[in-house]
């Protein structure tokens, strides 16, 4: 039996602190070879500005092998619809059964953050105690929710182009106990970035909103927004020029990260100067922080390997609870 789980189910179900074990134990697989995580395929025709995006990943591990299908659609703000839409499937790793048919957008945003908050621990100062955020939508608010359990944040810096998304935000975050400390309501990124010891990007920018002469010694940031295309980027080459640098999967960012690629264009950085993969970090292969005073950013543009860990903690809740529908695709 296939197991049919949509958005609603899914927010039922989702368990963050799991969430962020399975995301690390999945960039840690990759390095140690007991996951495949292949480059995204990424299509499109003439016809419009939509690309639809293939993320692909088998672990040993978690006994799954997955794909989701993200379209990735701009037009779609023209028509008050969701730019990107996205389907996970999920089928045995053993025997190839279909095991189950996830709507995207729940396990997407966990893992996101969860990956976000996984490279806080590994890469941020132990002292940090202000966070930043650029942008106060859903991935905002569960960025909140994950990194706050890697480090003891006591302030909140949000910045947004709307200030009416940034109350909302911030009476989101305080009604929900997601957030006890101080909030603020920043005018500018930049403000954001003085104010803050660990900042993350998550917007759809198309072109850098953050400046790297901005930066101060000791920073962390997670870049996290912009859509995987290679012309499109939050941050300017300056920004991983003065960082040490890390990213989720190399074969992912040289080819769909437009933070990384238009830096490298522009000779801020070569491919080599990035230090390693997440994974790699983990399991010791290259180092993390070097230093109190080392700037370290995080390029995340996400990997199928993300969508199975989650998707294997959401299942396993799932089938716990009898949450779901179960359908015979053999009939």
């Amino acid at each position: 039996m296939t197991l049919l789980l949509g958005a609603s189910e899914l927010e039922s179900l989702v368990d963050r602190d799991a969430a962020l074990e399975a995301v690390a134990r999945a960039f840690a697989e990759i390095a140690d070879g007991g996951a495949h995580q292949p480059g995204p395929t990424s299509m499109a025709t003439p016809g419009d500005t939509g690309r639809f995006i293939l993320m692909a990943a088998v672990s040993d591990a978690a006994g799954l092998a997955g794909v989701k299908l993200l379209a990735d659609v701009p037009d779609n703000a023209e028509r008050d619809l969701p730019t990107q839409r996205s389907m996970i499937l999920i089928v045995d790793r053993a025997d190839g059964a279909p095991v189950a048919l996830l709507h995207g957008r729940v396990p997407t945003r966990v893992r996101t953050a969860a990956a976000s908050a996984v490279a806080t621990r590994a890469l941020a100062h132990d002292d940090s105690r202000s966070l930043g955020l650029l942008g106060a939508g859903a991935l905002a608010r569960e960025h909140v929710r994950a990194l706050r359990t890697v480090r003891p944040f006591e302030r909140l810096t949000v910045w947004s182009r709307s200030a009416a998304t940034v109350a909302r935000f911030a009476a989101d975050v305080e009604r929900s106990g997601d957030w006890d400390g101080e909030i603020v309501a920043a005018s500018s990124p930049r403000e954001v970035v003085d104010a803050s010891d660990v900042v993350c990007t998550l917007t759809p920018s198309v072109e850098p909103i953050l400046s790297g002469a901005w930066l101060r010694p000791g920073q962390h940031l997670n870049v996290v927004g912009a859509r995987p295309r290679p012309d499109e980027r939050e941050v300017d080459g300056a920004a991983l020029a003065r960082s040490s640098v890390w990213v989720d999967d190399r074969a992912t960012a040289e080819t769909k990260s437009g933070d990384l690629l238009l830096a490298v264009a522009e000779g801020a950085l070569t491919l080599d100067d990035v230090v390693g993969t997440l994974g790699e970090v983990l399991t010791g292969r290259v180092r993390g922080r070097a230093g109190h005073d080392e700037i370290t950013l995080f390029d995340s543009v996400g990997i199928g390997a993300q969508d199975v860990a989650v998707a294997a903690v959401l299942l396993d809740a799932a089938h716990e609870r009898g949450i779901g529908t179960r359908v015979d695709l053999n009939a």
